[in-house]
């Protein structure tokens, strides 16, 4: 057995590849950086209605299930590719609602999706403009997940008073 420290008391261990809690806070390292990502459903009118935070590093559907389990899409949900997923296809059409995402570019059968409405995604975009105009959104000062909700939270409220 053998220590990977010099002194009994000097601190951290020296190994362990990433801050504790790092992952718990919803920070996450990529390509960028340290990051965290939003994930939000908004109205027919663009405002917000659910958020969730993921780190950088995860998955977009990890994010858009927390999302879905928050607030159900009523009758489409519009998406990017990174949620092109049969799972999640699947999981709205169980549900009543029609999903509207572009199948990814890889993809050997893309499948077909309704292109008229997927124009009314620029509706989340213009929520997610006038959400980082506020800075403590666009610049993550919290180290805490909940603490960064809660400007979130605040910010998307502002948003919805002035809409």
């Amino acid at each position: 057995h053998r220590e990977r420290r010099f002194h009994s008391h000097q601190g951290a261990s020296l190994g362990g590849g990433r801050k504790r809690g790092a992952h718990h806070h919803a920070i996450g390292a990529s390509r960028g950086g340290r990051t965290t990502k939003i994930h939000a459903l908004t109205d027919d009118f663009g405002r917000p209605v659910a958020f969730a935070l993921t780190p950088g590093n995860v998955h977009d559907l990890t994010g858009a299930r927390a999302v879905l389990d928050i607030v159900r899409p009523r009758r489409r949900l519009l998406a990017d590719r990174a949620y092109d997923a049969r799972s999640l296809r699947d999981w709205l059409e169980e549900r009543g609602a029609q999903a509207v995402i572009p199948p990814n570019p890889t993809r050997k059968h893309p499948h077909a999706y309704n292109k008229r409405a997927y124009r009314a995604r620029n509706l989340i975009e213009r929520m997610f403009c006038r959400l980082k105009d506020f800075r403590r959104v666009a610049t993550r000062y919290d180290k805490l997940a909940r603490n960064f909700l809660s400007a979130v939270l605040i910010a998307a409220a502002t948003i919805w008073w002035c809409n």
